[in-house]
């Protein structure tokens, strides 16, 4: 036996009790950032979740796009509006934001997945009235915050083993079309499943301490003491503000990890040291 063939026999040995243990658990993954504007990073992680799915996890795809969305609203000269620096979606944005996420991004990932040998089928939050929403606010427009999950849909694809891939866009009370921040929503739906583990994946190697190192175990506490403190600033505030509403909602794990690292989500799923930052509720 060669020591490259030993090295993998070894890997494979050691993630066994992982395997068993994420045995028909659901996993809910944010797709954002590097592997989704990368052709080999798409590849990698649709390879990753074919594999989660092969070995009985029932993965769950919620995607963002708004380098794209930008791209598009440009070359079509739609000109957008901020406030406090957040993008304000009107309906011709809307049109847009809805063209591009549930068509060129659901798709491609749903492509990247069937040609790994997965099964995968697009969706967003509008279809069996998945996802539906509230107005986050009226000076943002067609932007919306998840008041109900209904996961019916998404279980029953579970029973048939496809993995589902859902843009973030969800129904208003008066059938309002509105575009949901990506990390919301895959925590919102992460609740409704009382997912395992919510994995949001992202340009950063996960939340650091003051010293500029990963923290790799967190609790909800500690999480909250960090925010106080100013340690937890920035872009990273609501992806742990999704943590933590995620965990109070039923979720047993959250983990923010690079995406940019080679299957990150395995690493983090099937090795003892992880990937990036878990943070449970205690």
């Amino acid at each position: 036996m060669t020591r490259d063939n030993a090295a993998i026999a070894r890997t494979l040995n050691e993630a066994l009790p992982y395997l068993t243990r994420y045995d028909d658990a659901v996993v809910v993954i944010k797709l954002g950032g590097h592997a989704m504007g990368s052709d080999d990073g798409m590849a990698s992680f649709a390879r990753d979740v074919v594999l989660m799915r092969t070995v009985g996890i029932n993965p769950v795809i919620v995607h963002g796009g708004g380098p794209m969305i930008n791209e598009l609203l440009a070359r079509l000269g739609v000109e957008s509006q901020f406030v406090r620096g957040k993008r304000v979606t009107d309906a011709d944005t809307m049109r847009v934001v809805e063209m591009v996420l549930a068509g060129e991004v659901n798709k491609r990932i749903v492509q990247a997945i069937n040609t790994a040998g997965g099964r995968a089928v697009g969706l967003t939050g509008k279809d069996a009235d998945m996802i539906t929403c509230r107005q986050t606010d009226p000076e943002l427009g067609f932007v919306g915050t998840p008041t109900e999950v209904d996961p019916r849909l998404l279980n029953s694809l579970f029973r048939d083993e496809m993995i589902p891939v859902i843009a973030p866009i969800g129904t208003g009370e008066q059938d309002e079309t509105y575009n949901i921040n990506g990390d919301t929503a895959a925590g919102a739906i992460a609740a409704a499943l009382k997912a395992d583990r919510l994995l949001l994946l992202t340009d950063v190697s996960g939340v650091k301490d003051q010293s500029g190192e990963v923290v790799t175990a967190l609790t909800a506490a500690r999480v909250r003491e960090m925010t106080a403190a100013g340690v937890i600033a920035g872009g990273m505030i609501p992806k742990t503000e999704t943590a933590l509403d995620a965990l109070e909602a039923g979720v047993r794990a959250v983990v923010i990890l690079d995406g940019r690292v080679p299957n990150a989500v395995l690493l983090e799923l099937f090795t003892s040291h992880g990937a990036g930052s878990l943070i449970r509720m205690e």
